[in-house]
């Protein structure tokens, strides 16, 4: 299956058994840096032939590239010393390629490195552009497909790379409303999406020497995805909500646009993952999320080796990557409690071998446990989230971190997160909930959020803390909210405009002012700028709604106090954002500590950098929640 590499997080209480104190298990207090530095091995990938795993770890505390042929010594390829490498994967046999931007700015560059580590070659050396990668070209030795923003900021021209020369061809110009493009098995781009801001239209051509055609035009409201194409390369599998509330795959004619059946769906979430061997040319599983990430199986022999290691490894989530023969596998084991194990799996032999544990320094056994709950928000929406409790509390009474997710249009799901894990370590009731306009619930209930920034969104989140506290789990005078992007907005808007129910917030890298946060989104988010204004706000249209969504405008309401955290090259959310928030506050003397990393864009990447956040903000809670 293609690579696609992207450029940047249930019952409702542990109950005890009888009054049996004595026994509760607690967890000793672990240090706040166990949580947040760099995994000791990660990122584990199998070479194409199976010969050669890679990973991840760290060198002069950066994650730098490594590569061991099986049953032998680890070498390491590269050296970086200003970014950690998250992103990257094998071209070939041969050479390895990754992604890195400078202190944040997310202008990504992408480099090759050989397997012999000799020779690592930046291989889009161009200032202020950006790289997305379109196809890694699986069976041709050299070439991958690339997206760049050289011609023009604002649209991404696909170009045919030689990782081996460095050669740079386009073979797709950008007339200037493409926002994907899409190729067929053999690697020809032939399905393309546009937009003009509020309508998307689905493009398809037979061959590369043939013109594109619109055959599909929808309201942004509606979502046909293209996926990938059949093995015959004939029709396209989609994920389409059109004429339906729910997302699910689909098989399309790419000729005329219909809908010719319907692959997989759910009445109760979005199905948006296909997932298919390239060896046997069948359609292995597809995907969706409920509490859980789930699977439905379509090929038994898929089927098979998922449920064989599940029973090799219970109590763990499973997922694979493989080799071209499908015959070796890196299998990672995982669950709420821990980043887990990683594992090289011979299927021919049925025989698991320990690579690493990603973070040994973390007992399993002293961390919380993360559970789905539900309620119901003040206008009857189900709104569905997760709550970690400290390990061993009884789950009555308790200081809680309320942490909306960022986005906002994407969600929180079940798994290990380091923050959680780090608060709930402290004594802190976790809250995380995916108010409306969280993906994955259907159309109807993305759609709820538009133009509810500080208004319904944000009372989806009070009414989590408000059900708690009926619950008798939280102590209503010991409520703070901490929230990261959307997150960090919907916490100065919970200061703001219901300040009664927190007695602090931490802000990392939020919206202050809806108005220019506009004004300083990316050059390439301009195609959607007409999108935003429908579901954010029109700064002309709607400037009174706009205005009394933007916490900055109030800041006469706050009155908890409030750490912020920022990036000072931070493309999505500018520095600008922090800045206009804390003047505003200690104009008016209100407490509030500010830190800014210079090296640092949406979100603190850099080891020591997260070190000093998550300090600052377990002194900032510990004060104003104790535990």
């Amino acid at each position: 299956m293609k690579r696609v590499i992207a450029a940047g997080l249930g019952g409702l209480m542990l109950a005890l058994p009888g009054a049996a104190f004595a026994n509760v298990v607690t967890a000793p207090k672990i240090p706040v840096r166990d949580f947040f530095k760099n995994p000791e091995k990660t990122n584990f990938q199998l070479s194409p032939n199976g010969k050669y795993i890679s990973f991840t770890q760290p060198v002069e505390n950066r994650l730098n590239i490594h590569v061991m042929p099986r049953g032998g010594e680890a070498k390491r390829l590269t050296t970086v010393k200003d970014r950690d490498i998250r992103q990257y994967f094998w071209k070939g046999d041969d050479h390895l390629l990754f992604l890195k931007d400078n202190g944040g700015d997310e202008n990504f560059h992408l480099y090759a490195v050989d397997r012999d580590g000799k020779a690592t070659r930046d291989l889009t050396p161009f200032d202020k552009v950006r790289v997305e990668l379109i196809d890694d070209l699986e069976d041709h030795p050299t070439d991958v497909l690339i997206g760049l923003n050289k011609r023009k900021a604002e649209v991404f021209d696909a170009y045919r790379l030689n990782v081996k020369t460095g050669e740079l061809k386009m073979v797709a110009e950008n007339p200037g409303n493409i926002t994907s493009w899409v190729t067929d098995h053999k690697g020809a781009i032939r399905v393309a999406q546009s937009t003009d801001g509020v309508t998307s239209s689905l493009l398809y051509r037979a061959n590369e020497k043939s013109p594109f055609k619109t055959i599909l035009t929808t309201n942004f409201k509606d979502s046909v995805a293209p996926l990938f194409f059949t093995f015959d390369n004939k029709r396209l599998y989609a994920a389409s909500n059109l004429g339906r509330d729910k997302v699910a795959i689909v098989e399309m004619d790419p000729a005329t646009g219909k809908e010719l059946k319907v692959v997989y769906q759910r009445d109760d979430v979005d199905v948006d993952g296909l997932r298919y061997s390239k060896k046997r040319k069948v359609l292995t599983a597809a995907t969706y999320e409920t509490a859980k990430m789930e699977r439905h199986f379509f090929d038994d022999t898929t089927e098979k080796l998922i449920k064989g290691l599940q029973g090799k490894l219970p109590g763990y989530e499973i997922t694979l990557q493989g080799n071209k023969n499908e015959d070796a596998w890196i299998v990672s084991a995982w669950n709420d409690r821990t980043r887990g194990t990683r594992y090289y799996y011979d299927a021919k032999a049925d025989k698991l071998e320990k690579l690493a544990e990603v973070t040994p320094w973390l007992n399993e056994q002293q961390m919380a446990s993360t559970k789905p709950i539900s309620y119901t928000s003040r206008d009857g929406l189900t709104i569905h989230g997760y709550l970690t409790l400290p390990l061993g509390s009884e789950g009555k009474n308790l200081p809680v971190i309320v942490n909306p997710h960022g986005g906002p249009w994407a969600r929180d799901s079940w798994g290990f997160n380091p923050e959680v894990q780090f608060l709930a370590n402290r004594g802190y009731a976790v809250l995380q909930m995916n108010f409306r306009g969280s993906t994955g619930y259907g159309k109807a209930f993305w759609q709820a959020s538009f133009k509810q920034w500080g208004k319904t969104m944000q009372d989806d989140v009070s009414d989590g803390v408000n059900h708690l506290v009926k619950q008798g789990v939280a102590d209503s005078k010991r409520v703070c909210i901490y929230g990261g992007s959307y997150g960090g907005y919907a916490t100065l808007a919970g200061l703001t405009f219901s300040p009664d129910l927190y007695a602090c917030g931490v802000d990392y890298v939020g919206v202050s002012n809806l108005f220019t946060f506009m004004k300083t989104i990316p050059p390439y988010w301009k195609p959607y700028l007409d999108m935003m204004y429908e579901m954010v706000g029109n700064p002309e249209k709607d400037k009174a709604l706009m205005e009394s969504a933007s916490p900055v405008f109030h800041v006469d309401k706050i009155k908890a106090p409030l750490l912020v955290l920022q990036g000072a090259k931070d493309p999505r959310v500018n520095v600008a954002e922090s800045d206009q928030i804390v003047a505003a506050l200690k104009k008016r003397g209100v407490d509030v500590e500010y830190i800014v990393k210079e090296n640092e864009g949406h979100g603190f990447a850099n080891q020591e950098n997260r070190f000093e956040a998550y300090e600052a903000m377990e002194r900032f809670f510990g004060k104003h929640l104790g535990s």
